[in-house]
């Protein structure tokens, strides 16, 4: 019976608690206990203690911490795969590789955090100010609240946790109720690895009874969500006057150019759309393809996609399993449907079992269809011809969102013009719009959100500069 983790403790004795289950076997993998009104306060106002200790903790002693949380992960790499692929229903070898990452992840965001730096102030420069010396100094802002999703459990939640702690911050952390159980894992860690007992709180709960107030209370200095437009616009306003960083989805456009390598495209394609059953915020989900090489872009595409191995995410074969829940993949097979009724066609896959979606080919699709223009977040791409790099630009950067856009094309300068042109936070050329880099920016533009994840960036959001301003005595 798992339980959260609450000012140093492990709680599990609550009266309500909510089931986790496995997508794939339908079955209970545990149960974990749902906060109330009063552990809220206990984190509360543990965490806000936990931030004074941890800003007082000198930078090479929060990076020692968060070494040592990265040496006891790595030892811990396929028990914890293991638990994810159960909670999530994602392939083992995705799980694997997810984990795998963690401990060089923590190590990188306990070096950032050794490298914060202020900056001296041309005082005199202003007319008065003679004899005066100003600097600036980063200090932590304090508490943090971390919302995390369920498609990615432990790399996101480490994406938030390990800058903030690097940085000399406190965290409550509340991650997603389907996948609750690598994160608690994840915070066992870094307790065992001497983190303070404040410095770190994990609680599970619906939204709007534990998110909202926690994000709420004034205690809480920062909140950095990740997940669906609707909620994060919800959260932005009860957060009141304090900083958010929102990673809010997207539609991300894949542009394949007249001269592109076709067999390139449809590698990157088959990978970037269908990786973790398509439930990745930078998946794959428009591809805006020049009508001269859709035909034979379908086809290379159909090929590849055909061949994924669908099946029991615990088998090492596997490559795509259960969605997160059965919903979910109802509710993609409906949009799914809605196209082919608007004109599409369905070129392959759409057949779903449960939380089961076979991966879907839909060819002539329209910007009028919903999965043109909202975050599909399921196992299939939409094919969508143009007739020019400028209309597929035009159609890269219609609808609401802006996180990552990719395009191939072998012309330099057409890569060049598209990068300038597409209004996105990330802009991948010759490769999907998935690729990801955990040392790089991360993060959008428009109804995608604001702020930037990767750890450098990351510990400079959670940092705020004092201004000291040294005045010479008369005597």
């Amino acid at each position: 019976m798992a339980g959260m983790l609450l000012d140093g403790s492990i709680v599990t004795d609550r009266p309500d608690r909510v089931e986790v289950r496995d997508p794939f076997r339908r079955s209970v993998v545990d149960t974990v206990p749902i906060a109330t009104s009063a552990d809220i306060e206990v984190a509360l106002a543990a965490g806000k203690a936990g931030a004074r200790e941890m800003a007082a903790l000198p930078a090479h002693e929060r990076a020692a911490i968060l070494n040592r949380a990265a040496d006891l992960l790595e030892g811990r790499v396929e028990a914890m795969a293991s638990i994810l692929s159960q909670e999530e229903g994602k392939p083992i070898t995705e799980a694997l590789g997810e984990v795998g990452r963690i401990p060089e992840l923590l190590r990188l965001c306990a070096f950032e955090g050794t490298q914060l730096r202020g900056e001296t102030l041309p005082i005199d420069a202003q007319k008065g100010a003679e004899g005066k010396v100003g600097y600036t100094v980063p200090t932590p802002v304090g508490l943090v609240l971390a919302i995390t999703p369920f498609n990615y459990p432990i790399l996101l939640v480490t994406h938030k946790v390990g800058p903030a702690l690097a940085a000399g911050n406190a965290v409550i952390l509340k991650p997603a109720s389907a996948t609750p159980l690598t994160a608690l894992a994840f915070c066992e860690a870094l307790v065992e690895a001497g983190l303070p007992p404040g410095a770190l709180q994990c609680l599970y709960g619906p939204g709007g009874k534990v998110a909202e107030p926690l994000a709420a209370d004034p205690r809480v200095r920062l909140v950095s969500f990740t997940g669906s437009a609707a909620i994060g616009d919800r959260l932005s306003r009860v957060t009141g006057p304090k900083r958010t960083l929102l990673e809010l989805g997207s539609n991300c456009p894949m542009v394949v150019l007249e001269d592109a390598d076709v067999e390139l495209a449809a590698n990157a394609a088959a990978t970037g759309g269908y990786i973790n059953a398509g439930q990745v915020c930078i998946s794959v989900q428009r591809l805006v393809v020049d009508r001269r090489v859709a035909a034979d872009l379908i086809d290379a595409l159909k090929e590849r996609v055909e061949a994924i191995a669908v099946g029991d995410p615990l088998s090492p074969e596997t490559r795509l399993a259960a969605m997160v829940d059965e919903p979910q993949a109802a509710r993609v097979e409906e949009w799914l449907g809605e196209a082919v009724d608007a004109g599409a066609s369905l070129v392959t896959g759409g057949e779903r079992d449960g939380a089961v979606l076979s991966p879907a080919i839909v060819a002539g699709g329209t910007p009028a269809m919903r999965a043109a223009r909202e975050e599909l977040f399921g196992p299939a791409v939409m094919v969508m011809a143009v007739d020019s790099p400028q209309e597929a630009l035009a159609e890269a950067n219609a609808g609401a969102y802006g996180l990552s856009a990719s395009v191939f094309t072998g012309r330099i300068d057409e890569a060049f013009s598209f990068a300038a042109g597409v209004d996105t936070g990330m802009v991948m050329v010759n490769q999907s719009p998935l690729w990801r880099a955990d040392l790089m920016p991360y993060g959008g533009r428009r109804a995608s959100g604001h702020g930037r994840e990767g750890p450098r960036y990351v510990v400079h959001e959670m940092t705020e500069p004092r201004t000291i301003v040294f005045h010479g005595v008369d005597r």
